[in-house]
């Protein structure tokens, strides 16, 4: 486990975000990314959250809409891994991982690519 308090983990995921592929974080578009804790005891253990509505399944979609969420859970990510190093590529992994939701790709696909 990876001790990390909120601003540092906050500051960590700027980076590995700003560090994307420019082709995949242009597209964004009304994404906000959130950094949460899991509850203790929630099943399934998750270490990121896509919510929202895929490209693929868009129709009208525009003025007023809520924007699609990200969220990223911090304490399960911190437990799952020993070094910064380590954690930074979770982080890299799960991101890209819910960006491909976002883009409408299933977990067998993000699984094929190596991004789950």
């Amino acid at each position: 486990m990876v001790e990390i308090d909120a601003d540092a983990f906050e500051a960590l995921v700027g980076e590995v975000f700003d560090a994307l592929p420019a082709d995949m974080v242009e597209p964004l578009e009304n994404v906000a990314i959130l950094i949460e804790d899991q509850p203790p005891g929630a099943r399934p253990r998750l270490y990121g959250l896509y919510s929202g509505h895929p490209l693929t399944r868009r129709g009208v979609y525009g003025f007023g809409e809520l924007p699609d969420r990200i969220t990223l859970y911090r304490n399960n990510l911190a437990a799952s891994v020993s070094t910064m190093d380590a954690l930074r590529a979770r982080v890299r992994i799960t991101l890209v991982h819910e960006i491909g939701h976002y883009f409408g790709l299933d977990d067998a696909r993000l699984q094929e690519l190596g991004w789950a």
